[in-house]
């Protein structure tokens, strides 16, 4: 196993944030859980730790599916965004511990999208409008959680500012953004990629789309514009997020 171990104030710290006066008034399967999303399986040396995604033991509540965690080593080894390792390549007979200065929370799909930086345009779109409640919601763990979650890269962004031909998300009415934001999310529902099938009609909060899975994973929106999910199978604790190659537009005639 690789573990990554909080220390006794990082323990301290997430207790107090999270309302609980000890470990005793913490959950069991909540506590479980936590625990398992600082262990991946196989011994992983900092050394051969890479910026992406990796599987924990923790397990998604609906699935069982397991939860990721996103390794950011462009300066130093960042884990989830919130956790950094401070000792590094404890060697022990079954595996290897690194030492982390903050529990590593069991992640929302928020978590990631403001963790990896493919997703800043997506962030900029979700927070641009104070009326905004979007990252409120998708960091929720009850209803409509949880989620389904097709998320576009900075590079979807970029063409879709082109092919409207506009120079910034700000040039893109209110109306229209909340619109396609809402297309990309699926609620009550963690679909894993392996569910999807072809000719699928894809409801979401905002309008459908269509997939076509002969090879890969093909959604046709209601414009007649097609992309491809380039990512599948993020998981979070509150829902899953597959990553696309193009931002997908609710019908806009």
């Amino acid at each position: 196993f690789t573990v990554f171990a909080p220390d006794n104030d990082s323990f301290e710290s997430f207790l107090s944030s999270n309302g609980f006066s000890s470990l005793d008034d913490v959950p069991l399967e909540v506590l479980e859980q936590v625990l398992l999303n600082h262990v991946i399986q196989g011994v992983n040396a900092s050394s051969s730790l890479s910026t992406g995604y990796v599987k924990t033991l923790a397990e998604e509540s609906s699935t069982m599916n397991k939860i990721d965690m996103y390794i950011n080593t462009s300066n130093g080894v960042m884990l989830n965004g919130e956790s950094s390792v401070v000792v590094a390549d404890i060697f022990v007979d079954n595996g290897v511990i690194h030492a982390v200065d903050n529990v590593i929370s069991l992640p929302s799909v928020v978590t990631f999208a403001t963790a990896d930086n493919t997703f800043t345009s997506l962030v900029s779109a979700l927070t641009r409008e104070s009326s905004f409640t979007y990252v409120s919601t998708l960091s929720s763990t009850t209803s409509p959680a949880p989620f389904t979650v097709f998320a576009p890269t900075n590079d979807a962004f970029g063409s879709l500012l082109t092919e409207l031909g506009v120079s910034s998300l700000n040039d893109i009415a209110t109306a229209t953004l909340e619109a396609t934001l809402n297309t990309h999310v699926v609620g009550g529902a963690n679909v894993l990629s392996s569910t999807l099938t072809d000719g699928m009609t894809v409801t979401t909060l905002g309008d459908t789309f269509m997939l076509n899975t002969t090879s890969g994973v093909i959604f046709t929106d209601q414009n007649d514009r097609s992309g491809n999910v380039i990512i599948a199978d993020v998981q979070a604790a509150n829902g899953i997020i597959h990553v696309v190659d193009k931002v997908i537009l609710p019908q806009l005639n």
